[in-house]
């Protein structure tokens, strides 16, 4: 009989025991900017190591083929080497021996020397 008056009395105790939510874990979803910033980090360092040298070097070209003055000597894409002796605003002529060759400005790969024309006549 204690027994049963032992568990008679627990019996509230373990009801209100039951009756308490256990506290279940809550994963929160991430935010729009959380997923994203993986990608947005990517583009970022892509821009600063792709990007922004071709166009640092395709201003720099630019500048150079507009700065480009009879007497200059300059490569071509053709692999052609030689001595501009007529400028246009969008032509070229290149003088190579005894051949004038004409280009478009946009062909002139590097400026090899500046007023080259000039140093060979101080040679002779």
């Amino acid at each position: 009989m204690k027994k049963l008056i032992a568990i008679l009395v627990m019996l509230p105790i373990f009801a209100v025991a039951q009756d308490v939510p256990t506290p279940v874990p809550t994963q929160e979803s991430p935010s729009a900017f959380g997923a994203f910033l993986p990608f947005i980090l990517m583009f970022v360092v892509m821009y600063i190591f792709f990007i922004l040298p071709k166009q640092r070097e395709n201003k720099k070209t630019e500048r150079m083929r507009t700065s480009l003055k009879k007497g200059d000597k300059v490569l071509t894409m053709a692999g052609i080497i030689g001595i501009v002796s007529h400028v246009d605003e969008r032509f070229i002529s290149i003088r190579t021996g005894d051949t004038k060759i004409d280009f478009e400005k946009a062909a002139v790969v590097k400026l090899l020397e500046a007023d080259a024309e000039k140093r060979e006549a101080e040679k002779k």
